[in-house]
């Protein structure tokens, strides 16, 4: 897929016309029976008409939401991108032109991001898909106002999330940490950001108890990533560390999750590292002045006889000892031993991404991100507001110091797990404890795997984050 600014318009081009209602549209319609035609559908409240001209289409859609707050006109232009797919589709259409004949620009590359993003697939392991396959495969913009750079960095935007998309649709099969570290590698040399990897030898070496413990029970390695995008001239003296939970696959370890609508999709319980790496992916595609640096750590959580075992009590990496009560509260011990880590770049906030608790996704299901932390208002108002710009949107939950007191261990410095209620805090609340710098927990179990298509979000992995992620960054580099 790329989309790709376009300087004219030819007469043969497959076309969607983004217009008002009541604009006169003689100059882009020039028949007066179609103008009408077109005029009549629109007058009764019908927001797309199409014109089949045999060689090419005309698809009229009309956006009537300029009277809406911005944040909603935009992603009803994503939406509306998506109702128009299903027309290309339907008519095989392998190149269009979005001409803006009287919309915001802002609309007009939304309605484009909307449309791009519907079109993804991972059809990998299909043998006979090919008439599955979506025809579509680039989109031009026709719009004065928009530069070229304006729309390249749309394109890469794109790519990102369908990288994203790509490694949380990819089954344990082929995407074990180590290969998770080698598909970063590949993006970094692509992008332009750099990689180290840390294999298990030094991962032992640093004693980060929370990620070897939960790896225990594997036959495969874990891995420690480290992304960085440092560009000269950055806007930032301080990295924004971005952390993300790399668990590749989870049965719940001992603590066995039930196969239907649990297991049977914990291949996209790395979300959070995907989204992690999407995000600087787009920030140095596009050269953002940003210091940026993710950590990801990543394995896979399995029942092996050697696994560790509620009961157990892990010391971490900066000592902290941690009594398991539930080995399927797995993504916080090693998440809580990369935010240890980030304490060596005296960050200036560190956002952390996880697929983290079913609590999340009951409070807020698949609409939004739950969203904690102990920074200024500041950045938590700009981050939330990405959130609104991009319909990444945060449902921020209280981060009060009383529950603490559901994490108190008798026999160690913490428990892996609360009480009963209040879940999600409980668990930003454990990971708060291994930070001493503005921290901002993201749970994304609800918005990042859709079982059955959600808009243009999609079915399958959604690549949530990146989008809020890398609007927070170019604000941030402004």
């Amino acid at each position: 897929m790329k989309i790709i600014k376009k300087r004219d318009l030819e007469q043969q081009n497959n076309r969607i016309l983004l217009v008002r209602k009541g604009q006169d549209l003689t100059e882009y319609i020039p028949d007066d029976k179609q103008r009408n035609y077109v005029q009549d559908r629109l007058d009764r409240e019908k927001d797309v008409a199409l014109l089949n001209q045999l060689d090419y289409l005309v698809i009229v859609r009309s956006l009537d939401n300029a009277d809406n707050p911005k944040n909603s006109m935009l992603e009803s232009a994503r939406k509306a991108g998506f109702g128009v797919h299903a027309i290309l589709n339907d008519h095989d259409v392998e190149s269009v032109v979005v001409v803006n004949v009287g919309v915001e620009p802002e609309e007009c590359v939304a309605f484009a991001e909307g449309l791009a993003l519907t079109n993804y697939q991972f059809l990998k392991y299909h043998t006979q898909g090919k008439g599955k396959k979506f025809m579509l495969t680039e989109i031009h913009l026709f719009d004065d106002a928009l530069t070229g750079n304006h729309v390249e960095k749309l394109d890469n935007l794109v790519e990102a999330v369908f990288q994203t998309r790509d490694l949380v649709n990819e089954p344990l099969s082929h995407l074990t940490a180590v290969q998770l570290s080698v598909e970063i590698e590949k993006m970094g040399e692509e992008a332009g950001f750099s990689v180290e990897v840390f294999n298990k030898k030094k991962i032992e070496s640093l004693k980060m108890g929370g990620l070897l413990a939960v790896n225990k029970g594997s036959i495969d390695p874990p891995t420690f990533s480290i992304l960085t995008w440092k560009p000269e001239g950055a806007v930032n003296d301080h990295p924004i560390v971005l952390v993300g939970k790399g668990v590749v696959y989870d049965t719940g370890g001992l603590s066995l999750k039930p196969t239907h609508d649990s297991m049977d999709y914990m291949k996209c319980d790395m979300g959070g590292a995907a989204a992690v790496a999407g995000a600087i992916y787009s920030v140095a595609k596009n050269q953002l002045p940003v210091w940026v640096v993710g950590l990801i750590p990543a394995t896979d959580n399995r029942p092996d006889g050697n696994a560790y075992v509620p009961g157990d009590v892990i010391t971490m990496y900066n000592g902290t000892t941690v009594e398991v009560l539930n080995t399927d509260a797995e993504g916080r011990m090693l998440l809580a031993d990369a935010l240890s880590y980030a304490k060596q770049y005296d960050p200036e906030v560190v956002i952390e991404l996880s697929t983290l608790t079913g609590s999340a996704h009951i409070a807020v299901d698949k609409y939004g991100i739950v969203g904690m932390g102990n920074t200024s208002r500041e950045i938590m108002e700009n981050l939330k507001e990405s959130g609104e710009q991009t319909s990444e949107r945060i449902a921020e939950f209280p981060f009060w110091d009383e529950y603490k007191e559901q994490l108190k261990s008798d026999i160690a410095d913490l428990k892996n797990i609360g009480g009963k209620y209040a879940g999600a805090i409980t668990a930003g609340k454990f990971l708060e404890h291994f930070t001493d710098y503005p921290y901002i927990h993201l749970d994304i179990a609800g918005p990042s795997f859709n079982k059955i298509p959600f808009n243009y979000r999609g079915k399958g992995g959604s690549g949530v984050g990146v989008r809020i992620l890398y609007n927070y960054l170019l604000n941030r580099s402004l």
